[in-house]
């Protein structure tokens, strides 16, 4: 799997709960009592970055500055990825206050630290028909084997993921998975909540996908191209236990980053399949998965960008 050594986060200004995508992120929680909520969001996101640079990871963090209202720009993930060619892909948001997080700031800012761009491959048109498809969120990208899985939702739209595979040479692999919610089930907002793609192995909810033979097939395309499936459950996703990301540190060495809620609702068994292949590097982000419905895999994005090094 190829890994990245950087990745860009997204500093808050005022993260708070986010009305306009509480509609189907069943993760999100408004809960009175997390008082200074954006105070104690802010130290949780200084705690993870100070963790990942103390294991060998690149952080190039840009400071939102509270220009437009953006509750999650701290899940840069979902609008903005990187490629190796240098070519940057931009995507279509669901909630309208998500929108107002694409900046070319951020791209100057990359450009600043000697990063090379080539051509932005823009989607966000597609808003005005109501289709949307939110980067690394709904998408979770093999880049070595060149499949992408996409978990299809109001959020992640079939035709346009065609076109994103076309338009950066993936091959598509479509299916449904859900989750229950006061005894119904309904669709999982985002692929990257119910799996993770690392280089040698799968973290994924098998039982989260209804439908027998994309079960099968999903499954099959993974070992086929030689990982290891490691399953989790229902109750771990919603600990978010598939929202993790392989990254390399600063010797090369595979680590996978996640939350300490999701690494502490990990078994002994599924820890042991993990750490055959990568050490594990956790931060606690309660307040962030509380009230954003997201967690560490969706604060950071891979910067695949050829640089110039001084």
């Amino acid at each position: 799997m190829k890994k990245t050594n950087s990745i860009l986060m997204i500093r808050p200004f005022n993260f708070h709960f986010n009305n306009q995508t509480a509609t189907d992120n069943h993760y999100q929680n408004q809960n009175d009592s997390l008082k200074d909520a954006h105070k104690k969001a802010k130290k949780e996101f200084d705690k993870m970055v100070f963790e990942l640079k103390k294991n060998g990871i690149s952080v190039f963090v840009f400071n939102d500055d509270g220009k437009f209202n953006t509750p999650d720009s701290i899940f840069p993930n979902n609008w903005i990825s990187f490629h190796e060619n240098g070519n940057i892909g931009l995507y279509p948001m669901f909630a309208e206050n998500r929108r107002l997080e694409r900046r070319p700031e951020i791209l100057k800012y990359l450009n600043a630290q000697g990063f090379l761009t080539k051509e932005i491959i823009d989607y966000t048109p597609a808003e005005k028909s109501g289709k949307y498809l939110e980067g690394t969120g709904s998408m979770v990208l093999d880049r070595e084997n060149r499949i992408a899985y996409c978990s299809l939702s109001k959020r992640s739209n079939e035709d346009l993921f065609y076109t994103f595979c076309e338009d950066f040479k993936f091959k598509p692999l479509v299916f449904k998975s859900y989750q229950s919610i006061n005894g119904k089930r309904l669709s999982i907002y985002h692929t990257n909540v119910m799996m993770c793609i690392a280089g040698e192995y799968a973290v994924i909810c098998v039982d989260s996908i209804d439908n027998i033979h994309e079960k099968k097939r999903l499954i099959e395309t993974i070992t086929q191209s030689g990982k290891e499936v490691i399953e989790i459950k229902e109750n771990q996703v919603e600990k978010f236990a598939g929202n993790m990301l392989e990254l390399k540190n600063s010797n090369g060495e595979s680590v996978l980053v996640m939350s300490s809620t999701a690494r502490n609702c990990l078994n002994t068994e599924q820890i042991e399949s993990i750490l055959k292949y990568s050490k594990i590097i956790n931060s606690d982000l309660d307040t962030i998965e509380s009230l954003g419905g997201g967690s560490a895999r969706c604060m950071m994005a891979e910067i695949f960008l050829p640089q110039v090094l001084t």
